[in-house]
């Protein structure tokens, strides 16, 4: 299971005053609302200011991300799912999706939590998108971490001022 050595519970995490936007795609819909029933969940018993933002697919989430964080979103919690089909499509779309993201956190200075599900099929993502019987919740696991991060970064800030 990939989540091995994942923390069982996560700390509580106070969101006050955070802004945060889920951007999320809309292929395999029952992982992806799964995923976001996690992030929003966790978003709330953080208390922290949130939206939702849907966009076409995964391909599509760096963009909307940085949008967002540049119009003055403290973080983002950015969810797709993308399974693998008979051709390299799978791989374009996981690699942009991913550097992407990466690249849209490094140039913002702001969070971007990562719940985007690279799968072999979609019995993978049921298991992971917090669904009644998966075994892991990755929508929640990226809002803790876009959250956990924002903190961190405003903390730091903080102190260099």
């Amino acid at each position: 299971m990939s989540g091995a050595g994942a923390p069982e519970t996560f700390e509580p995490v106070d969101g006050t005053g955070l802004k945060v936007v889920i951007v999320a795609g809309t292929w395999h819909e029952q992982i992806t609302d799964g995923l976001i029933a996690g992030a929003t969940r966790m978003l709330e018993e953080s208390a922290a200011d949130y939206s939702l933002v849907r966009v076409p697919g995964s391909f599509e989430l760096p963009v909307v991300s940085k949008a967002i964080l540049e119009s003055g979103a403290d973080a983002v919690v950015a969810l797709g799912v993308i399974i693998r089909g008979g051709t390299p499509h799978f791989e374009y779309v996981s690699a942009a999706a991913t550097d992407g993201l990466t690249r849209v956190a490094l140039d913002t200075g702001k969070p971007v939590g990562f719940g985007v599900l690279t799968l072999d099929d979609e019995q993978q993502g049921i298991d992971r998108a917090g669904l009644p019987g998966s075994k892991e919740d990755k929508g929640a696991e990226a809002a803790h971490a876009a959250i956990v991060t924002a903190k961190a970064l405003r903390d730091l800030r903080a102190l260099a001022n």
